[in-house]
């Protein structure tokens, strides 16, 4: 049995940590290597039907479009790209860097279990009452996340690129991705969108440490909302469109995360008086 984390010494914290931390990585290459050998079916369902025409999501624009009385690029039966490798380890690389991230994704909630169990030792027993749906709190917001990317950033970045012509609607510049830069695309988008959607965690926590507060939240809101316009414009391709459809989960998470620090700062003025 371990010693109360408030009589360990440094070096027995970082023995904890250590553990926690070798748990973690073993957890990850488990997954990755399942993910190694599953490599093709999840190149072929998972990663590269971005690039066929029938992606669920260039069909939903493309029906919008329709309905309004117009033709889009989201009605092509294909993305004018084509995936290449050019590298002799190109596609080695690829295959492992895409279960690497396969083992992060869906080992996700066990890696929030180790931070959990590291970190609740040194909470009174009310706050680890009051946080005991971390793990399921953070690991949902993150899957919801990374569901907007892949099915959201993700396609409508690869769309606007892969169809992007330097002159015009004419293709006389061929577009020829390299295998790296369209996962690279492929990963931060998805990657970047399951860290954003954690906010609400993020201001539970800094506000329990009295660094955030909801009127400080308000009071910058307009602030947030340039900010908000700022990373819309990073991760997404350069049209409004895109832009606001970004913009908009991610101010209801800034407003969500407002809520959540009224909450913690009514629950330590009840826990003072």
């Amino acid at each position: 049995m371990e010693r109360p984390q408030e009589e360990m010494s440094f070096l027995d914290h970082l023995e904890v940590l250590r553990w926690h931390v070798i748990r973690s990585i073993v957890v990850v290459i488990t997954v990755a290597l399942l993910a190694f050998f599953f490599k093709s079916y999840i190149f072929k369902y998972v990663i590269l039907p971005h690039t066929m025409g029938n992606f669920p999501t260039y069909k939903f624009f493309c029906e919008i479009g329709r309905f309004l009385g117009s033709e889009t690029d989201f009605c092509n039966d294909r993305l004018p790209l084509v995936i290449q490798n050019r590298t002799m380890t190109g596609q080695f690389s690829a295959t492992l860097w895409i279960s690497f991230w396969t083992g992060i994704v869906v080992g996700f909630p066990y890696l929030m279990y180790e931070m959990w169990r590291f970190i609740s030792p040194g909470l009174y027993e009310k706050e680890r009452k009051m946080a005991r749906g971390f793990i399921s709190v953070t690991s949902v917001l993150f899957f919801v996340g990374v569901l907007f990317g892949y099915y959201v950033i993700a396609p409508l970045s690869i769309h606007f690129f892969a169809t992007y012509s330097v002159v015009g609607g004419e293709q006389m510049v061929k577009n020829e991705i390299d295998i790296a830069s369209y996962i690279d695309m492929l990963r931060s988008s998805v990657i970047s969108c399951g860290l954003i959607f954690e906010l609400p965690v993020i201001i539970y926590f800094l506000a329990k440490l009295g660094i955030v507060t909801p009127e400080f939240m308000r009071k910058y809101r307009k602030h947030a909302i340039i900010v908000t316009l700022i990373v819309a414009a990073i991760i997404t391709p350069p049209d409004v469109a895109s832009q606001v459809i970004v913009s908009i989960p991610i101010l209801i998470l800034y407003e969500a995360s407002i809520f959540v620090a009224k909450y913690v700062q009514k629950r330590q003025k009840i826990k003072l008086n």
